[in-house]
């Protein structure tokens, strides 16, 4: 086996090419956009990489057939968060059912962070935000993934636990119809703040969008921040996370809770893309975002929402 750097155009492609050969038979794999994937180890593109640095490896078998890949990577914000020791991160593992070659990819990231004054290696994670690519899937392989959020073969798992990878902490995604009944607890709170004039709730229209932002940093910074390490919410931050959810904001997805006028609650849902960007194959070229208006707008294949904030002030 062979392992090599990604440092070529034609490696980055084999890298991104790996997993659409090795899930063409798995029905609710759902192929990522290739710009999702390598925005991630672009230096213009990613932020993190003022703070950290990374590396990424494709394996070949002695056919010279890729059967692997991975990366690698430092961020100097996170390598004592937490940690008892310096710890780096590994992800983006793709590997066929070969052991040896995923110890292989194991060993050039372990490798590659101890060089670099690491003592632990958390995985699989991301080069970035933690809300993206993150933790490995060992049940709900009948749902398809939502956006962003990785999807694996069941038997990664016992690659990582015979590797020596340990549970850090569990992170679950929850699912629910959206006309099913509330559970009786809070069926009976919200009809008694139902008769409370002094509480209203409703989602936000679209004529109230330029009011989004400074209800969002409102309550974030009301309900989150210096919590658990949460940092307060910048007028200019929430100004940038409604830029990028505004192509696709619903505004029936967008409901806040007041108090005598005052936003005291949210909770905030997208469209979830990957119901539409699994018709697009990965690419969003022209004929791609022709696909992805078609189905967003005139199929309606999105049937579901994705929870992505939400917050309640004390």
């Amino acid at each position: 086996m062979t392992l090599v750097e990604v440092t070529t155009p034609a490696l980055a492609r084999q890298f991104l090419l790996l997993p659409v050969r090795l899930y063409q038979h798995m029905p609710n794999w759902i192929r990522p956009l290739d710009t999702d994937i390598e925005s991630v180890f672009d230096r213009e593109k990613n932020k993190t990489f003022r703070h950290g640095q990374c590396i990424r490896w494709i394996l070949k078998d002695t056919a010279g057939v890729t059967i692997g890949r991975v990366a690698a990577f430092i961020n100097e914000k996170n390598v004592l968060k937490g940690n008892k020791q310096p710890t780096g991160g590994m992800g983006f593992f793709e590997c066929t059912q070969d052991q040896a070659a995923a110890f292989r990819l194991f060993d050039a990231c372990r490798d590659w962070l101890a060089e670099r004054g690491m003592q632990a290696m958390d995985g699989p994670i991301t080069f970035g935000n933690r809300a993206r690519w993150w933790g490995l899937l060992v049940e709900g392989f009948q749902y398809e993934p939502n956006y962003q959020t990785n999807y694996n073969f069941p038997y990664y798992r016992q690659f990582f636990e015979a590797y020596g990878f340990q549970l850090y902490f569990n992170q679950f995604t929850y699912l629910r119809k959206v006309k099913d009944p509330l559970h009786p607890r809070l069926a009976e709170k919200a009809d008694l703040l139902s008769h409370d004039p002094d509480y209203s709730f409703r989602y936000l229209k679209k004529s109230e969008f330029h009011l989004l932002a400074g209800y969002l940093r409102s309550v974030y910074n009301r309900a989150w921040a210096n919590r658990a390490e949460n940092p307060e919410l910048s007028q200019a931050q929430a100004d940038q996370i409604v830029k990028q959810m505004k192509p696709i904001l619903d505004e029936r997805l967008i409901y806040f809770g007041f108090y005598k006028n005052d936003p005291i609650a949210f909770f905030i849902s997208l469209p979830e893309l990957n119901q539409i960007f699994k018709h697009v194959n990965g690419k969003m070229n022209g004929w791609g975002k022709i696909k992805f208006a078609y189905h967003l707008f005139l199929a309606k294949t999105n049937t579901k929402a994705f929870g992505i904030l939400f917050g309640v002030v004390p």
